[in-house]
């Protein structure tokens, strides 16, 4: 199937929540710029939604000032059709977007002359005393787009005419665990604020990403509100062909791949969020065994005291996780993880 068939499938779904994981390089850039045409030529050539991607972040160039040691240094904007838009946001709406990232800089924005064209360009500085222009991280940058493009989406003037749907294509590439996991909830508030009004498709490489808004979605506190207006895939390529495999249909090799995923991070770090990850794994191993029941799973590894381990792993599972005080594990949260995942695959023997 090529990216318009599955484009055209997508926009056949009738759920207004669509979630994809897929591999880096698999095409879910190109599947987001199939939607667009797709829903423009559906639209008598007219855009109908609104998009996040890795053309969006390209607008923003740096400016590095080289010849000037780096005095001017600032991110570009390129003109685009977003341009006439900007002038609707300011400097604190991106500040109220930033701040559960806790940035540790300041900025403003550089208007062109003509405020038709919009913001020209970003300076960065540290503090008000301190308003020397620095460049940002790559982690800090794409945090800022990432807000800038949640500000813009709040503009009715640009939302009231393409207002069918969100796509959000990868936001979370360059970032560190925590933040990625931060980002899972700016992109829940954003379908919770909207997922009545428009449909909503994010599509992610990074598991953890999915795994949090699968599991909110589905079977968290609110997961009433979604559960069925929830449709997760799976995008795969093989051939030159994609294709969208429901999850449902995928759930064995998925947990293989949240069975890697948490072997790294018992290897490297594990923060609080990997709970949520594990307990995705025994649900899907229950189900992919034909029970349904996470405990029973539990049982079948010999867990000691499998109800209140079962209590542990639901309700770390179920924790604001983006809280900087839920981001890195106990020592005696690790401790029951690090059992449940050894004896799952001492009992199962995955390869992965």
């Amino acid at each position: 199937m090529n990216e318009l068939d599955l484009a055209k499938q997508l926009f056949e779904n009738q759920e207004n929540i669509i979630l994809i994981y897929a591999f880096n390089a698999t095409g879910k850039t190109r599947l987001s710029v199939a939607y667009k045409n797709f829903t423009k030529e559906e639209n008598d050539g007219n855009h109908t939604g609104l998009y996040y991607n890795a053309f969006s972040e390209d607008l923003f160039v740096w400016e590095n000032d080289e010849e000037n040691s780096n005095t001017d240094i600032r991110l570009n904007i390129l003109n685009s059709s977003l341009s006439q838009f900007h002038t609707f946001i300011n400097e604190q709406d991106i500040e109220e977007k930033l701040a559960i990232y806790t940035p540790k800089y300041k900025f403003r924005f550089n208007y062109h002359e003509n405020l038709e064209k919009g913001i020209d360009s970003i300076t960065f500085f540290i503090d008000e005393e301190n308003q020397t222009a620095i460049k940002i991280s790559r982690g800090e940058e794409r945090m800022f787009i990432w807000c800038f493009f949640l500000a813009l989406f709040e503009v009715n003037a640009w939302s009231s005419t393409q207002d069918a749907h969100f796509f959000i294509d990868d936001p979370v590439s360059s970032l560190d665990e925590h933040n990625i996991f931060i980002t899972a909830e700016t992109i829940f508030k954003l379908i919770e604020e909207n997922y009545l009004k428009k449909r909503i498709i994010i599509t992610t490489h990074h598991i953890g990403l999915f795994s949090i808004l699968y599991d909110k979605l589905k079977k968290g506190e609110k997961s009433g509100r979604y559960e069925k207006l929830t449709k997760p895939f799976t995008l795969t390529a093989q051939d030159g062909t994609l294709r969208l495999n429901s999850l449902k249909n995928e759930v064995f090799l998925f947990h293989l791949h949240l069975m890697q995923t948490l072997d790294t991070a018992i290897k490297t770090e594990l923060f609080a969020y990997h709970y949520v990850l594990l307990r995705q794994l025994l649900e899907n191993i229950s189900s992919f065994i034909g029970v349904g029941r996470m405990n029973y799973v539990l049982e079948q590894i010999q867990i000691e005291n499998v109800r209140e381990v079962s209590e542990i792993i639901n309700s770390l599972s179920h924790k604001n996780i983006y809280r900087l005080q839920f981001n890195k594990m106990a020592d005696a949260e690790e401790v029951v993880f690090k059992d449940v995942f050894h004896k799952i695959q001492n009992k199962y023997r995955f390869i992965y």
